[in-house]
């Protein structure tokens, strides 16, 4: 008897975890198979979406699935320690197996989330599409900025609509949940590039106002001083009030 596994674009499952998840007794010939109960435990993996089975005589068995693919991921605590998680569009939360480690890395944590207990995993979480279309959106069209984020909290979404992003420096990014992100993330980009020179780490950057984009700086409580050698006999630096400030990126002509 051969297995043949066919799955979605960028699937990443192969035919030994088939084998493994089947976990078909030596010798059962194909006609005693029970597909639908063979389905049932493919889909138990919350990484397939999808599963189909066919017998192909005289001595194949076809399964065709669709991957969920992650777009971010969560750490849940279990009674061995701590476990992560990875997150589908569609809020499904699985262990996640056959990825490239770097792809892994660069998903961003998942923040301001409650996970309610089923089965042997979770629920899938709600209301994600505003998150998805951000990340998707910054993944496409500022890609610099999306391997900077360090997280992504939903803590605001249902209260105020609005999505806050912590970058791998500190620095505290607002969006509104507006479904459409290009102009934020534009604004975004525009305004790191003229600030470069400033130390943003830890700053709060709030773009759900439009046009003008309130920045507060840290508080030096929030900083690691600098060690007393380089602080030398100068005095504390003075802390830096809020500002706002007006972005006017190029118009395209």
């Amino acid at each position: 008897r051969y297995f043949e596994l066919k799955t979605s674009a960028g699937g990443v499952l192969d035919a030994a975890w088939l084998e493994r998840s089947l976990a078909l007794p030596r010798g059962i010939a194909l006609t005693e198979l029970d597909l639908g109960r063979l389905q049932e435990r493919l889909l138990q993996d919350r990484q397939v979406a999808t599963a189909r089975l066919e017998r192909q005589f005289p001595d194949r068995l076809r399964v065709t699935i669709t991957e969920r693919v992650p777009v971010a991921r969560v750490r849940v605590a279990a009674a061995d320690g701590w476990r992560n998680l990875l997150v589908a569009p569609d809020g499904h939360l699985f262990p996640g197996a056959g990825f490239e480690p770097e792809l892994i890395e660069r998903l961003p944590w998942l923040g301001g989330v409650a996970l309610v207990p089923e089965g042997t995993g979770f629920r899938p979480l709600p209301g994600l599409a505003p998150v998805v279309q951000l990340l998707a959106d910054a993944q496409f069209s500022a890609p610099q900025l999306y391997l900077a984020w360090h997280s992504v909290s939903l803590a605001r979404l249902a209260s105020d609509r609005e999505i806050e992003v912590t970058t791998k420096d500190g620095t505290i990014v607002v969006l509104g949940a507006t479904g459409d992100y290009f102009v934020p993330l534009a604004t975004l980009d525009y305004l790191l590039d003229r600030l470069a020179g400033a130390s943003l780490a830890g700053a709060r950057i709030d773009l759900t106002l439009g046009r003008v984009v309130p920045v507060t700086p840290p508080h030096p409580a929030a900083v690691p001083p600098d060690p007393p050698e380089a602080r030398g006999n100068s005095a504390p630096a003075a802390v830096r009030p809020p500002f706002s400030f007006f972005p006017h990126p190029p118009s395209k002509s």
